[in-house]
């Protein structure tokens, strides 16, 4: 029996991914979760063989929630299911190590075969997503950048960003005119157009 732990937030598809999956005679569902930062502390409650998680959770997304886990309980495999078949994304989950990606138009079939695989040691990833992360750019913004974007996003200033981050407000303003100038944007309502659109911030 291959034990599960679902993260999705929102109610109808998680309920939907609960429902496919526990069709399976070899698949067993032992957690089902809405918020990425419960990723962990929920798999190690329920120790699965196999973490489904949306790339666009709350709270963590899926690509962090799948590196901590792989720290805190290695013998967990991740399989990222997401809508955005953004190359950039891929990059990430790549460079994060995790097993399996597959887009969430993916069929039923497709996604118990992913689940099997991922369970079994293979990767797996979406042919055709593959192949446009293979020839897309890469991302040139480092991990702090990332997150330094993410905030920004997220509607935080300079000085909230220093106090979350422990940084000072010039060190963070330095980021800033990094991120513009990396990404040749106009300023950074257009950095982060840049980002999103390249599946660089999720």
């Amino acid at each position: 029996m291959i034990r599960i732990l679902i993260a999705e937030d929102v109610n109808l598809l998680r309920g939907a991914l609960v429902t496919l999956l526990e069709f399976e005679d070899d698949l067993e569902v032992v957690a089902a979760i809405a918020d990425g930062a419960q990723v962990v502390p929920a798999a190690l409650s329920h120790q699965p063989d196999v973490a489904v998680l949306d790339v666009g959770l709350p709270g963590m997304d899926g690509i962090s929630a799948a590196a901590l886990l792989k720290e805190e309980l290695p013998a967990c495999r991740s399989l990222i299911v997401t809508g955005l078949g953004r190359p950039g994304t891929l990059h990430r989950a790549l460079e994060a190590d995790v097993p399996g990606y597959v887009l969430k138009d993916a069929s039923p079939e497709k996604l118990v075969r992913a689940v099997r695989a991922v369970a079994a040691g293979e990767k797996v990833y979406d042919p055709e997503l593959a192949l446009a992360a293979w020839s897309g750019g890469v991302n040139p913004l480092t991990l702090r950048e990332e997150e330094v974007l993410w905030l920004v996003r997220s509607g935080a200033g300079a000085p909230e960003i220093a106090a979350r981050l422990s940084l000072s407000v010039g060190t963070v303003r330095n980021y800033l005119t990094a991120i513009v100038a990396k990404l040749n944007a106009r300023n950074l309502v257009d950095a982060l157009r840049v980002a999103e659109e390249s599946g660089w911030l999720i």
